[in-house]
């Protein structure tokens, strides 16, 4: 027997599926988390899209992200994955190669006891919905073959850029992003609100009345993202871990306090308590932790969560309304505000009140950090600033970006087809750019009254009460 097997029972052969490296117990959690995430866009987002526009706009919104999460996908292990973690080419980007070898697949990931195809998957359903999000603010107008070109180009040219710049080798590792705060959320932010400006507005009287077309359905599809984002930030750490269980419990500490909240301004300033206004400080509140979920402490926890049930709702149910600059932009679900403004939230939060011992347990060393707050406390308050400028450098860097790459992808789509669909299809909706419709009201998928050859017998009911059927 090979020397290097010698541990194993004398005629036991060892197991290639599981070389000693490899933790059980840390694969099957990574692999539960990221197929968590994945839930989250499919069917979660899914539902949720589908069933808070308006109803001639269900199945049009709902197949946008279904398309995406399968774009994303192909897009990440031929070429993506390797811009955004791959060998260094540049301070921006790794080296475009695919991901699809079993060589680099199957080989321990770095120095977690985890294969290279957990990663892969994991990232990938980062990268998913981060695109999925974007979409939320152009829903009701935008060209479906548009958004079919849109997805790759944008995933290639704007979030790998982020995702290497601050998670791989690139000039902004420094930075405090737990799970994507900056990378994910204020991305996908800031660049549906650049592509709605691009793509224009919805049919007027869209815009003007755009009610869910079901409720119930979307709380279904709003509780896939709560309870997915146990995976979102649980799977950070690469590992089962006690950085694992603070961050799932500071997750929902804080998603509960920012909802909770937003629902208190909604009942004090327009005196009725909204469902639609809670989601949307649920939200907040999932994506204001992101970027600090393991390395706060649960104090911090509950205030990031009453400051993102309250800055976002004061941009969205304020600022936004008296803001001739955000009412030129059409953002469907105010993407900008819950994402934007609470992942740039989170971001800041997340240099103040970062715990040096949990970034050192997080991040395995004492480059990070400390938090303002820690840097104060310790009497070292010039690293507390330096980490802070990086915080504040990283939020421009990813804005800027995809402000320009964004603005430069629906240009030259532009050139290839409309952006916008034409008014006679916004006028209609699904059936005119699907032949589809979400609900058959009629039955056996019929979307008008059925003809009768003859006069229909008047019920018995409405001759005694002479009234007509």
């Amino acid at each position: 027997m090979d020397p290097k097997y010698s541990y194993l029972p004398q005629g036991l052969q060892p197991d290639e599926s599981s070389p000693q490296w490899l933790s059980k117990g840390d694969n099957a959690w990574e692999l539960t988390a990221a197929a968590m995430v994945g839930l989250q866009s499919v069917p979660g987002l899914v539902i949720l899209y589908g069933s808070m526009v308006k109803k001639k706009w269900a199945v049009n919104s709902a197949f946008m992200a279904l398309y995406a999460f399968a774009a994303v996908l192909i897009c990440w292990v031929l070429w993506a994955h390797r811009l955004a973690f791959g060998t260094h080419l540049m301070p921006i980007l790794g080296k475009p190669e695919q991901s699809m070898a079993q060589n680099f697949l199957l080989r321990k990931y770095s120095h977690y006891n985890i294969p290279t195809a957990d990663y892969v998957f994991y990232q990938f359903a980062f990268a998913a919905i981060t695109v999925i999000l974007l979409a939320g603010s152009l829903l009701g107008r935008m060209n479906f073959y548009a958004w079919m070109i849109f997805v790759p180009l944008w995933i290639t040219f704007s979030y790998t850029i982020g995702a290497y710049s601050i998670w791989g080798s690139g000039f902004l590792e420094p930075i405090i992003d737990f799970s994507g705060g900056y990378v994910i959320h204020l991305s996908s932010g800031v660049a549906g609100f650049t592509a709605a400006y691009w793509v224009g507005p919805r049919h007027s009287h869209d815009r003007q009345h755009f009610p869910p077309n079901n409720i119930i359905h979307m709380l279904g599809g709003a509780g896939f993202l709560w309870m997915g984002w146990t995976g979102f930030n649980g799977g950070s750490p690469l590992a089962s871990n006690l950085i694992t269980s603070l961050a799932i419990l500071n997750t929902h500490i804080c998603t509960a306090t920012s909802l909770l909240v937003w629902l208190s301004m909604d009942m004090i300033f327009y005196n009725k308590s909204s469902v639609i206004g809670a989601v949307q400080g649920m939200i907040t509140g999932l994506v204001c932790i992101t970027p600090g979920a393991g390395i706060v402490e649960p104090w911090a926890a509950i205030l990031m969560g009453i400051s993102s049930g309250s800055i976002p709702w004061f941009t969205m149910m304020v600022l936004h309304k008296k803001s001739a600059f955000f009412q030129k932009v059409d953002d469907t679900l105010g993407v900008f505000h819950t994402h934007a403004v609470a992942g740039l939230l989170g971001g800041i939060l997340s240099g103040i009140f970062a715990k040096p011992k949990l970034l050192r347990m997080f991040y395995g060393s004492d480059k990070y950090g400390p938090g303002f707050l820690y840097s104060i406390i310790d009497g070292d308050i010039k690293r507390g600033l330096k980490q802070m400028v990086y915080q504040l450098l990283g939020a421009a860097f990813i804005t800027i970006w995809n402000v320009v790459a964004t603005s430069l992808i629906c240009i030259f789509i532009s050139r290839i087809v409309e952006l916008r669909l034409h008014e006679d299809d916004l006028e209609i909706g699904d059936d005119a750019v699907h032949g589809e419709e979400a609900y058959a009201l009629w039955g056996d998928g019929e979307r008008d009254p059925p003809r009768f050859n003859r006069t229909p017998k008047i019920p018995s009911f409405c001759r005694r009460h002479g009234t007509s059927h």
